[in-house]
């Protein structure tokens, strides 16, 4: 009977959990309408428009309205559903999309990042490897060694990936400028004697209203976004269904490949060239991939193949049915089509929809801007986590504004949304193409499959999407222009940004102080050791970087606790807070001297919660008692500068941190040894910062155990000795600039390109959230 009765509880809950999941999947799902599917579903608004307009208006018959509907068909089927819904979403990175989470995929798996501060430990992240890639680097590929062995070919798969990015922030400007130009524009169907300049200033306050939505969050505009895209996609389908039926039932026939074949068979070259227009029909599709960190690739999956995909090929069928009978209606095509008794009540949910259809791509800006800068390719900048439970979804101010002005920019500059959707054209189908090459490399080298899939892919959705690609370069002249000037200017911005990053590691690298040096100085460092702790920043995962010696020559004394504190961005979405802490110690023991890497994941974002200083405290009061408890083990690092291991929740009872009052003396505490002039400066400091009065004051206790060493103890005592007298952040104020042998377009880089970027991006003791009254920097100059 209890046999029976345990079996019936584990059914019992096994089948409330998976209805747990469906529940949340359909819920995403739900979601996803209002965040991914807004860009693709508002389509149907101006492609027939772009591509008859030119040279295949003269070729206007019902057998070429067939075969433009027969070539939407075949490549919403091979591009949305084969190439993204099957594969490119297995693909993910731990959940995450985009170019960018390929690019760190491919980055963990072989060695192609250009800063080398790659870790043996990151791999023991439990992020690191997915379930189904492999941990174990056996039988690497030949492509594999053949990439990490050339250099500039890691510096050309950067360049290819910084293009695909910088495609996708012009994504986000074209996205909302042709989708609510192109859905306010239907009121000339019916108020003829309205100017184009009242369209344009209509187009451009929605605008304004949309951009000035982002800072509520993706999850509160998805869950208002959301019924609108699902009542935009009923109404088209409805109407399309309407159109097939009472216009021409026959474009059924349209589905064979065959019509598809007949496009280029007769007058090919200028049949070519409309394929720009029809590339606009896969719009958006690029953001089920970009914006798969909201969501899950279950979801979407339901989402586009259950209900989005049927909607849309039923409404370009309508339209293609409805334009066979009427070739006049071409450059009004969509709303020409909508019966009379439903137009304005369609009217108003398309106007409505084109507001949602900018959202995806704005989401997806924000995401892969934040890996960017992440992987060191942007500019420091300000983000803001708008979702408590749902890591993924975030602001940036500075992005959102620099889009909206761009987009403003774009909407009054060309007023026509044949000539934006040239520009958008060559925008969505670069990113697609630059997706294709980075996943045939996923497929050789973090999938290990066979090199002829890989080639496969490439060949198949490299022809497709190479071909859409040379009929939208020949639209530059006619407004293509846009998203390549658009794009070479973040190009710039991204690469010199990069590459002056890199510099700087480098100078670090190969400068760093000798353990040889920091010995022959003695504990003492030749230097005043008083009471505290001082956080020196450094980008270095060993060694000690030169600004060190900068430091203690110039300084009359120092901290009698050292700490170097490493930031580090590892290629993964996320690291578990209980791996996040690397610790470990640098010469012996008497010099007080310890590391600590601090490592995020290019979606992680650090909390501003204030208690660095106490969990750092406790991470090295842990390191000091597994160094003597576990000194042989494995679990450590060896480095030349000491053994590193990764430090998670405290389970030693030595030491504790408990809350305390500003006035709380209780016994086992170490009274603090701040002067009565620090104590005074520190009280006025918080009486004009009263937020820092509110913060938690916190001691640190230390237990009589017998299981503790007395010089275990003792260096115990003197760390929070150390922490009760103060704790000082370090920061090196570092000029960069480049040598007088340097090439001219290096000193440009990083003379003027560098150095403005840096001095007009957020500092980086504001990134780190340092208090201003604990900040100490000291200036040098890198030549590099």
């Amino acid at each position: 009977m209890d046999r029976e009765r345990g079996s019936r509880e584990r059914l019992m809950n096994s089948q409330v959990s998976r209805m747990m999941y469906y529940k949340s999947t359909l819920l995403l799902a739900y979601e996803s309408f209002g965040v991914v599917y807004g860009d693709l579903s508002t389509s149907p608004l101006y492609v027939y428009k772009s591509t008859f307009d030119g040279k295949l208006g003269k070729y206007m018959s019902e057998d070429t309205v067939f075969e433009v509907f027969s070539l939407i068909f075949w490549t919403l089927t091979l591009i949305p559903v084969i190439k993204y819904v099957v594969i490119v979403l297995s693909a993910s990175d731990n959940g995450e999309g985009g170019t960018f989470a390929l690019y760190s995929l491919l980055c963990r798996h072989a060695k192609l990042s250009l800063i080398p501060n790659q870790q043996a430990a990151d791999e023991e992240v439990s992020t690191y490897y997915s379930t189904r890639q492999p941990a174990q680097n056996t039988g690497t590929s030949p492509l594999k060694r053949f990439l990490e062995k050339h250099r500039r070919l890691r510096t050309g798969l950067l360049v290819v990936v910084l293009i695909g990015t910088c495609m996708v922030i012009g994504d986000g400007v074209l996205t909302p400028a042709i989708s609510v130009l192109s859905s306010v524009s239907g009121l000339q169907v019916r108020t003829t004697k309205l100017h184009e300049s009242v369209v344009v200033v209509l187009a451009c306050i929605i605008l304004i209203g949309l951009f000035a939505l982002q800072h509520f969050g993706t999850h509160r505009v998805a869950f208002i976004f959301a019924p609108i895209v699902i009542a935009w996609l009923l109404c088209i389908c409805a109407v399309g269904i309407y159109n097939v039926v009472y216009w021409n039932p026959s474009i059924l026939r349209a589905l064979s490949p065959y019509y598809a074949y007949k496009f280029f068979r007769n007058n090919g070259k200028d049949k070519w060239i409309s394929l720009g227009g029809i590339l606009l029909c896969i719009t958006g599709t690029e953001a089920m991939f970009a914006d798969l960190g909201h969501f899950t690739p279950f979801s979407i999956r339901i989402a586009f193949a259950g209900f989005v995909y049927p909607c849309l090929i039923l409404s370009y069928m309508g339209q293609a049915a409805f334009l066979s009978k009427n070739y006049a209606s071409v450059e009004r095509t969509f709303y020409d089509s909508i019966p009379d008794r439903v137009f304005w009540p369609v009217f108003v949910v398309a106007t409505l929809a084109a507001i949602v259809g900018s959202q995806a791509v704005i989401s997806a800006t924000f995401s892969i801007v934040k890996q960017c800068h992440a992987l060191g390719c942007f500019p420091r900048i300000k983000i803001v986590h708008t979702s408590r439970h749902i890591s993924g979804r975030i602001y940036i101010p500075e992005i959102n504004w620099i889009l909206l002005v761009l987009c403003l920019a774009v909407t009054v500059g060309f007023r026509d949304t044949t000539l934006i959707g040239n520009a958008y054209g060559i925008a969505a189908i670069t990113v697609m193409f630059v997706t294709t090459c980075l996943m045939s490399l996923v497929i050789i080298i973090v999938w290990r499959k066979n090199f002829l899939w890989a080639i496969g892919f490439l060949l198949f959705f490299g022809w497709i999407e190479g071909s859409y690609l040379s009929a939208s370069v020949m639209k530059v002249p006619q407004g293509g222009w846009a998203p390549l000037a658009l794009s070479a200017i973040f190009m710039v911005v991204m690469y010199v940004w990069h590459y002056g990053t890199r510099r700087k590691y480098m100078f670090d690298l190969q400068n760093k102080v000798s353990m040889k040096w920091i010995l022959t100085l003695g504990p003492s460092l030749g230097i005043v050791r008083v009471p505290g702790i001082g956080l020196i920043y450094t980008e270095l995962v060993t060694g000690v970087p030169a600004i060190f010696s900068h430091f203690v020559t110039n300084l009359p004394a120092f901290h009698q606790v050292l700490v170097f504190v490493c930031i580090k961005s590892v290629p993964v979405p996320f690291v578990p807070a209980e791996e996040r802490y690397l610790i470990g110690r640098i010469g012996p023991k008497v010099y007080h001297m310890y590391r600590c890497i601090v490592r995020y994941g290019y979606k992680d974002i650090p909390k501003d919660d204030n208690d660095f200083e106490n969990r750092l405290i406790l991470s090295i009061a842990e390191f000091i008692q597994m160094e003597a408890e576990e000194s042989q083990s494995t679990s450590y690092e060896n480095s030349l500068d000491g053994r590193m291991a990764v430090i998670s929740t405290p389970v030693r009872s030595s030491m504790r941190m408990v809350i305390a009052d500003e006035d709380d003396n209780a016994a086992g505490s170490i009274p603090s040894s701040k002067s009565p002039t620090l104590q005074s400066l520190q009280s006025m400091y918080e009486m004009d910062a009263p937020q820092l009065g509110r913060q938690r004051r916190v001691r640190f206790e230390l237990f009589n155990s017998p299981t503790v060493a007395p010089t275990v103890r003792e260096e115990l005592l003197e760390l929070i000795k150390a922490k009760e007298a103060g704790v000082a952040y370090i920061l090196g104020h570092s000029y960069i600039k480049a040598r007088k042998s340097s090439s001219f377009l290096k000193k440009f880089a990083i003379d003027v390109g560098y150095s403005f970027l840096r001095k007009n991006c957020r500092g980086p003791a504001v990134a780190l959230n340092i208090p201003h009254i604990s900040l100490i920097e000291v200036g040098m100059i890198y030549y590099v």
